[in-house]
């Protein structure tokens, strides 16, 4: 296939993602006006997920039955007008949760179906997923940086930044009708489950044991990072907390492209591992700067988080791509994504573990459990495993 329809299809993707997190450092924005608590804060960052999980579980089933197109197009059109509902969500707590609903279900249909229409336009599972890494990474970096940024020193600042994904969403509406269906009818699934999370049965073992933990971790990282974290360390960020909760997360999630490349040179097992003792690493860095108040140590977590999300991103597409069967591959990439971004939830059930204690018991434990997960996934059994 062409350079021009892979890069239109890219760029859908981008814009799409760019959309999803704009809310994230905002949400510091909205705690004032609506006057949210740490655990409505939290419920709002990780109802994403409630809407992202189904809809993954059952576009790819369905793209693989009546084609990406048809799939993916609806729901490209619902990212542009979501974000025009979060234009009088400034003081709206339903309506907060609606947006983040709707997001998470734009999220799941397309890029669980743009992954696998993008593998097949590309026709190579290494690059495909390097590919998807830096459309889903960079669009997630670049949203919550600028909202970040034009929130602390702009007017309007729960209105800018949709305005602005609105007019991006514009240009990828006009570029999607020109990336070919790559899943033609006589190539299609015929009938089937409505539900199918498209494991074949010789990878369950391997999928189950070491891409589900993968997966978890692939957005627990980033998403630890730009809610607990800043919600820790505010009383330290006069003046200052909403552009350096965008910084964070724009970090995290930039890095997390940037650490793209090495997945290739070390291998998708391997970096798995890897991108799990990274994160454990930014963890632990991130406690020393909530006990002692010391907030320019989010930039050096945000790098360690980043990379984490980014091995952990690209080892678990390209180990997906390659357990996958062809007639399969929508459903299989919906299942890891909906594996993903369960870590969404991660800060609420560390809001809601912590309660009145806070949340720096909770953190170390997160710290720990991924240590020993690192270093399980690691050993050579675990290598052995997803070997193709």
């Amino acid at each position: 296939m062409n350079d021009s329809t892979t890069r239109d299809l890219w760029t859908v993707l981008f814009v799409v993602a760019f959309g999803t997190n704009v809310p994230t450092p905002l949400l510091l924005v909205y705690r004032d006006t609506i006057g949210l608590t740490s655990t409505e804060l939290t419920a709002v960052f990780g109802v994403y997920a409630a809407g992202l999980v189904p809809a993954l579980l059952l576009a790819g089933p369905a793209s693989d039955r009546l084609g990406r197109r048809r799939v993916v197009a609806p729901f490209v059109v619902l990212s542009a007008v979501t974000s025009l509902l979060f234009l009088a969500a400034s003081t709206s707590l339903p309506l907060l949760f609606v947006g983040r609903f709707l997001q998470g279900a734009v999220s799941g249909v397309v890029f669980s179906v743009g992954t696998a229409w993008l593998g097949e336009l590309v026709g190579d599972a290494g690059r495909s997923a390097r590919l998807t890494t830096a459309a889903l990474g960079g669009g997630w970096a670049g949203g919550p940086l600028l909202s970040g940024l034009m929130a602390q020193w702009l007017p309007w600042p729960t209105v800018l930044a949709y305005l602005v994904h609105v007019a991006l969403m514009l240009v990828g509406l006009a570029l999607l009708p020109r990336v070919p269906e790559t899943l033609p009818p006589g190539r299609r699934r015929i009938g089937g489950p409505l539900l199918n999370l498209g494991v074949p049965p010789a990878a369950r073992r391997p999928f189950l044991l070491v891409v589900v933990p993968v997966a978890i971790a692939v957005f627990t990282f980033p998403s630890t990072a730009v809610t607990v974290l800043p919600l820790l360390l505010v009383p330290a960020m006069p003046g200052i907390a909403v552009a350096v909760t965008g910084v964070v997360a724009g970090v995290t999630l930039l890095t997390g492209v940037l650490a793209q490349p090495l997945e290739r040179r070390l291998g998708a097992p391997r970096a798995g591992a890897t991108g799990m003792a990274v994160g454990s690493a930014g963890f632990a860095l991130s406690l020393v700067g909530v006990a002692n108040g010391i907030w320019p140590l989010l930039v050096p977590v945000s790098i360690l988080l980043g990379t984490g999300y980014g091995l952990c991103l690209a080892a678990g597409l390209t180990t997906v791509a390659q357990l996958a069967s062809p007639t399969e591959r929508g459903a299989l990439t919906g299942t890891f994504y909906a594996c993903a971004y369960l870590g969404f939830g991660v800060p609420l059930l560390l809001t809601l573990a912590g309660g009145e204690a806070g949340l720096l018991a909770p953190l170390v434990g997160i710290t720990v459990l991924t240590a020993v997960l690192a270093a399980a996934l690691a050993t050579p059994a675990a290598r052995r495993l997803v070997a193709v």
